[in-house]
């Protein structure tokens, strides 16, 4: 514990993360062994998520978070402080998981609805991973996907490599892509278990030949087309050798299709481009979520084949860690056994009769927890901004609150407020971003964080700046047009012209 690790890297409990105000750690929770797939994701039950919380409150500074991913992390940590968590966690017996992150959805195994149980699989690639010896070779922020689909999939969240169930004529198969989301990947092939696992495990050796700082993204045509063709040339004995420099299996041209079995798919992915380059993450301008993606939020019920899934989410993902006890002892009395973090930054407390959910939203709501999907909090991706990061240059918490108060009606898009550049909450496109620099609050439209701001106003006033644009939508757009269809038609200067204006006005 006395190592920090690096900034953009990933904090483990074994290497926290300085931030602007103090150390921060992920944890990644294991729940206990199901009967039929290994472990499932991330589950706690209340009274470890109370004692969780309880540590957080001793050793921190009282805020807990859930991120994009479903991990979660405890923030103004010391030296010292996080030395006592890392103990505390371990009296708890809490099981974390390290190594090489393989994901899967946040209902694995237990959605009635799910094409296949991804847990088997996502066991068996961690297990790869392991006798390949890829973990130290790997960078911290490496990760896979296994998405058994159904209800809540995997699709909004980017990975280096994806597999996704598919239904077909033979049985289920494995729809295999690299480097995005669900839309934004380059598809490989559509395979069976075996081929997919073994495809994996190639892809992660490739990037890890190319250093601790690559990723699937770095990887050359050449490489994809041998990843995508390889089942149909040579046996999977040869699979786990191929890397840039033990030699690429051919035998496919750069615009072949990639190869599948002979089935009848009937819930494929996509063929990639012919100039093979991997896919860009789409703009937001039509309302789509990050990366084009049309995913469910896992806020609300969820039915599962005995009972219910009710999902809660932390706003801007983040809670004091007393208000998340206030909600656990309620979970608790209420009969629910066990309380996951999920993707998008929500907690799904399953294992209480169905009559308990209403009043477990109840009071979600009354401590100002997310407990609806139209809440417009949900369109605003926050980072924590000043002070707590040490890179923010703008209050991005409270700016998101007062646009989600004041401008709730014309919230049919992703807005991001961003501390820095570096654009952690969402690093895709957003159809608007407010990000802070040496300028002030800078407003980008239709790009990411990086992109260069189109105009800029004093980060106290950003907010207003907003205000005045939706107000320009509000005034402009036709009958049965969306904001962000309005956005796309009035484009980035008229936009920041508007967001300029207000601080015009203030001054006259």
């Amino acid at each position: 514990m006395n190592a920090f690790s690096r900034r953009g890297a990933c904090p483990a409990l074994s290497a926290p993360m300085q931030t602007g105000d103090g150390l921060l750690v992920r944890l990644n929770p294991v729940a206990g062994g199901l009967s039929s797939g290994g472990p499932s994701s991330g589950g706690l039950s209340p009274k470890l998520l109370i004692g969780l919380a309880e540590s957080a409150l001793r050793h921190g500074n009282g805020i807990m978070e859930v991120t994009a991913r479903g991990s979660l992390q405890i923030r103004g940590l010391t030296a010292d402080s996080a030395a006592l968590l890392a103990a505390e966690v371990d009296a708890l017996d809490i099981a974390v998981r390290t190594g090489v992150p393989v994901e899967t959805g946040p209902l694995a195994g237990i959605d009635p609805q799910e094409i296949a149980d991804p847990r088997p699989l996502a066991e068996r690639i961690r297990a790869a991973i392991g006798e390949a010896g890829l973990t130290q070779r790997l960078g911290p922020k490496v990760s896979v996907i296994v998405d058994g689909g159904g209800q809540l999939t995997m699709d909004a969240v980017t990975a280096d490599v994806r597999l996704k169930a598919v239904r077909a004529s033979a049985g289920v198969l494995w729809a295999v892509s690299v480097a995005g989301d669900g839309q934004s990947a380059r598809p490989l092939a559509t395979v069976d278990d075996d081929v997919a696992r073994d495809i994996a495990v190639a892809v992660l050796r490739m990037i890890a030949e190319k250093g601790r700082e690559a990723h699937a993204r770095d990887l050359t045509e050449r490489q994809l087309v041998s990843l995508a063709g390889w089942h149909s040339v040579a046996p999977p004995s040869v699979l786990p050798d191929i890397s840039p420099a033990r030699g690429e299996i051919g035998g496919s041209d750069a615009g072949s299709r990639p190869a599948t079995s002979a089935v009848d798919v009937t819930s494929a992915i996509g063929e990639s481009a012919d100039d093979g380059s991997i896919s860009p993450l789409a703009g937001e301008m039509s309302g789509r979520t990050e990366g084009g993606v049309q995913d469910r939020r896992p806020i609300g019920l969820f039915s599962l084949s005995t009972d219910h899934a009710l999902g809660i989410a932390l706003p801007y993902g983040s809670m004091p860690a007393d208000k998340l006890i206030a909600l656990a002892q309620h979970a608790l009395a209420l009969g629910t056994s066990e309380i996951r973090p999920a993707p998008g930054r929500v907690l799904l407390f399953l294992g209480q009769p169905p009559a308990a959910n209403s009043s477990l939203q109840h009071t979600a709501t009354a401590l100002g927890f997310v407990t609806a999907p139209t809440d417009p909090r949900t369109r605003i991706a926050a980072c924590p901004g000043t002070p707590a990061c040490a890179s923010g240059r703008i209050a991005t918490r409270d700016i998101a609150e007062t646009i989600a108060t004041e401008n709730a009606d014309i919230l049919d898009f992703t807005l991001h407020v961003s501390g820095c550049a570096k654009g952690c909450a969402h690093p895709g496109s957003a159809a608007l971003t407010i990000v802070g620099g040496e300028n002030g609050a800078g407003l980008v439209v239709n790009a990411t964080a990086k992109a260069l701001p189109a105009g800029y106003r004093p980060g106290y006033d950003a907010a207003r700046g907003i205000g005045r644009v939706a107000a320009m939508i509000r005034g402009t757009r036709y009958q049965g047009e969306t904001a962000a269809a309005c956005l796309a038609r009035l484009g980035p200067a008229g936009i920041a012209e508007a967001y300029r204006q207000a601080q015009t006005e203030k001054r006259k």
